[in-house]
């Protein structure tokens, strides 16, 4: 009797985790990449681990300079602070756009990556500002929203809604097009805009045009098929994703009756939503949420462009940016865009 009245996505994780399933294959060119790293670096994060592994990407991730971002005049690179919500500090904000432009450009609100608990608002910054900024006519705002453990439950989303509403309303002294914000993201910041879009529509605030969500992480609850198939498989697996949310929820971990806002994958409303692109690796711990996601999406009447990338695991195209499985997927993301942005 013991299965027969769960529900299936719970027998499907438990024959997962009872190892009647293999993991997907990597793609060759991605999976000889992971074979050559040192085993040690892909020990899980744990949270004893947690103070050593922030310490290490504090010390070892890029952050720029502004003058750097500026790259020898190429861009106008603006900081901003926005009081921020819940009695926070202040949120800082890099506005980025490609300099002598004179028109209001539309921007990509950006929330970087790091698993709620690494990572920085100026590190993606480079990259972005070189794929789509000059190729598309965009302009780029990066958020640097608080991290758990310091920072818990609605606070980095909070942060991050300060930052939108001050784009929004600075936009006009910064040639920024306030009705042409895109959010986007990637991993931890790719799931924050998620919720900041549940938020923003919510709150009657700024309302974004599209959301561009790479590998977003959206439940806290760990339960899908994948996050136990591709345990000790995945870079990011459900040993580290349970240790980052049970850093940011503290307490509430487990909850029941948690917001949507900390975890978007707990919208039972996603109507009236703007357009999203989804993509996600098929060897990757995030796969079904985001299919999920995806799917919730379309049945509440929404517009979302979903891929699955063969074989790809969590953070290839930043591991990996030379495969060819990587290139695809910005190509695919940059028409996305460029499509969003010609409407």
């Amino acid at each position: 009797m013991g299965d027969a009245g769960a529900p299936s996505e719970r027998r499907a994780a438990r024959r997962a985790a009872e190892g009647d399933r293999p993991a997907p294959p990597f793609d060759p060119e991605l999976g000889a990449a992971l074979a050559a790293l040192d085993p040690r670096s892909r020990r899980p994060l744990t949270p004893e681990r947690l103070p050593e592994w922030q310490a290490l990407d504090a010390a070892t991730r890029p952050r720029p300079t502004v003058e750097e971002l500026r790259a020898d005049g190429l861009f106008e690179i603006t900081e901003l602070r926005a009081p921020a919500g819940r009695g926070g500090p202040e949120v800082v904000l890099y506005a980025a756009r490609p300099a002598g432009v004179t028109r209001p450009l539309p921007v990509l609100y950006y929330l970087h990556g790091g698993g709620l608990i690494t990572g920085n608002a100026r590190s993606a910054l480079p990259r972005l500002l070189q794929d789509w900024a000059p190729p598309l006519g965009l302009a780029v705002v990066s958020a640097e929203y608080r991290l758990a453990p310091r920072a818990r439950y609605l606070e980095p989303v909070e942060d991050c809604y300060a930052g939108l509403v001050a784009t929004a309303e600075r936009a006009g002294g910064l040639g920024l097009d306030a009705d042409r914000i895109l959010l986007g993201g990637k991993s931890a910041g790719a799931g924050l805009a998620a919720a900041l879009a549940l938020l923003t529509r919510d709150r009657g605030g700024p309302a974004p045009i599209g959301q561009l969500l790479l590998s977003p992480m959206l439940d806290d609850r760990g339960a899908t098929f994948s996050a136990h198939q591709m345990a000790g498989h995945d870079l990011w697996d459900r040993t580290s994703n349970t240790t980052a949310w049970q850093a940011l929820l503290g307490d509430r971990y487990g909850a029941a009756d948690l917001s949507p806002y900390a975890a978007a994958a707990r919208a039972t409303d996603l109507s009236a939503l703007p357009p999203a692109y989804l993509d996600v690796g098929s060897a990757e711990t995030f796969r079904d949420e985001v299919v999920a996601y995806a799917d919730a999406i379309w049945r509440a009447g929404g517009e979302a462009e979903l891929h699955v990338w063969p074989g790809a695991f969590h953070g290839f195209d930043t591991f990996v940016p030379g495969a060819a499985l990587s290139r695809e997927a910005h190509e695919a993301r940059t028409r996305w865009l460029r499509r969003i942005l010609g409407r």
